[in-house]
């Protein structure tokens, strides 16, 4: 399984601890009142579609995604987010992209900044690493969920790019724009994703073991926490048990 398959995976399942904490709303909240400056129709914004589909997924109420829809197009007073993506490094030279909705930019990168040093990181100049990117749509399925070859057929006739195997999980790439009807495929087959999403995916990995690795994994919860921070992407590669140790 890539690194990024592992960490998606171990994100999903902190979600439940993620949800005390509220911090599931809130990411949802900002996401949908951004997404829905460019309309607050989800039927003609992908962008809204996604967002409010995920906010569903997670039991919001009705009226959270309608006041946050209409705070976004103006109809409600409310606060103007703006969107940032840091770039650096952490332990091991290992890249990541830190994606930030704020009301407050000098804040934000004050303590993204402090953060990334906290935790044996550095930010890094625009364009250092996000070259090492591309925007892809990534589903994870369990491979008790479906058999391989039918995953195939239905995928790639949906219009993915790809699909990789481990031992437990398949991973479906797409296009951001087959994203969409890729998952709709899925799902109508009867199929439950444990991960679906439109992520930055690198093209290759840094596996780090030891205190580099339990140091990397404090860097990527931490930065996870923080208000401000919608998505962090990476390359980091571990094995899996090295997230027990740094728990």
């Amino acid at each position: 399984m890539s690194g990024h398959s592992k960490w998606a995976t171990i994100k999903h399942k902190k979600g439940a601890l993620d949800a005390k904490r509220g911090k599931i709303f809130t990411r949802l909240i900002k996401e949908i009142t951004i997404a829905a400056k460019q309309g607050g129709d989800p039927d003609k914004n992908p962008r809204l579609r996604t967002a409010v589909a995920a906010a569903k997924a997670e039991n919001m109420p009705s009226d959270n995604i309608k006041r946050a829809i209409q705070r976004g197009t103006g109809e409600l007073p409310g606060v103007t987010y703006e969107e940032i993506t840091y770039e650096g490094y952490g332990p091991g030279g290992v890249a990541l992209l830190v994606d930030v909705t704020t009301d407050n930019r000098n804040r934000a990168v004050s303590e993204i900044r402090h953060t990334f040093g906290k935790h044996g990181g550095n930010m890094g100049e625009s364009g250092s690493v996000a070259w090492m990117f591309h925007k892809k749509g990534y589903i994870v399925i369990p491979k008790s969920a479906a058999k391989e070859d039918d995953l195939l057929n239905l995928v790639l006739e949906a219009g993915a790019d790809d699909l990789s195997s481990d031992d437990e999980n398949y991973e479906v790439f797409t296009t951001p724009d087959a994203f969409e009807g890729v998952l709709n495929a899925i799902t109508k087959a009867g199929i439950t994703p444990t991960v679906k999403e439109v992520s930055m995916v690198p093209q290759n990995y840094i596996k780090l073991e030891g205190a580099q690795a339990n140091q990397m994994i404090r860097l990527m919860e931490a930065l996870e926490d923080h208000d401000d921070v919608q998505n962090v992407y990476s390359n980091f590669d571990f094995d899996e048990k090295q997230i027990e140790v740094a728990g």
